[in-house]
């Protein structure tokens, strides 16, 4: 019996770190509570990755509910394609298009947070490099030759990869990542952008989350309300049996 609970959390370790996406993650530090952070997260991510990736699960009018935004806070500044406001958020750009620039179309991100977790999501985005060896320029640490070039590259600056010594192969590894030119955002307002971002996606993913927390506290509420009448109507009931 010890040995097959071993087995079984091997097994649950391994499915978490294959959901992740493997590689040192760092905690990305969402509150799915912080409505301001979700805003903003919506507007960069409208802004610098919506001209690639889709969010086909959502509908501009439930992210709107959601957020706290209006309907004209939405269509005139986070609807770049003219969609309706009850359509979901798709992307501008043709498949043609896609796959004469990137050889296929870019993923719909709907699921990405569920899939992969906010703290892959947030690690991602801090990890791109330039690397002249990549057919646009770019590598990123975390998942190795990906096929994008780095969204936030104007908030965040140049980031080159910081190689150790060779190894027994004589192939050098990237040890660490410095900014060499900065972007408009020092080291802390570019974490809070990425947080943001990540903060939106993980929205996205499950919007429902966002009405379950609040309705979760008046539920325990309610239970312990319940559990406090159920011990006093037991106790009376008993009372003359003891």
């Amino acid at each position: 019996m010890k040995k097959f609970a071993i087995f079984v959390a091997g097994l649950l370790v391994s499915a978490t770190a294959l959901a992740a996406g493997g590689g040192n993650t760092e905690q990305a530090g969402t509150d799915l509570g912080d409505q301001a952070s979700l805003q903003r997260g919506a507007q960069l991510y409208m802004n610098y990755c919506s001209g690639c990736h889709s969010l086909k699960y959502l509908r501009y009018s439930r992210m709107a509910e959601d957020l706290g935004l209006t309907e004209e806070e939405v269509m005139n500044n986070l609807n770049f394609t003219g969609a309706k406001f009850g359509e979901q958020i798709q992307v501008a750009m043709t498949a043609e298009h896609a796959n004469a620039w990137f050889g296929k179309m870019p993923p719909d991100l709907s699921l990405i947070a569920r899939s992969r977790g906010p703290d892959w999501i947030y690690t991602y985005l801090k990890s791109f490099y330039l690397d002249e060896s990549r057919p646009l320029g770019w590598n990123n640490t975390l998942f190795p030759n990906a096929s994008m070039p780095n969204p936030l590259w104007e908030l965040q600056g140049l980031q080159h990869a910081e190689y150790g010594e060779p190894d027994a192969a004589g192939e050098r590894h990237v040890t660490g990542l410095k900014v060499t030119q900065p972007g408009e955002l020092d080291a802390s307002g570019f974490n809070q952008a990425v947080r943001d971002i990540t903060a939106f996606l993980e929205y996205a993913g499950e919007p429902a989350a966002l009405k379950r927390q609040s309705l979760g506290v008046w539920v325990i509420l309610f239970l312990s309300v319940f559990t406090f009448l159920a011990w006093l109507l037991k106790k009376e009931y008993w009372r003359d049996v003891h």
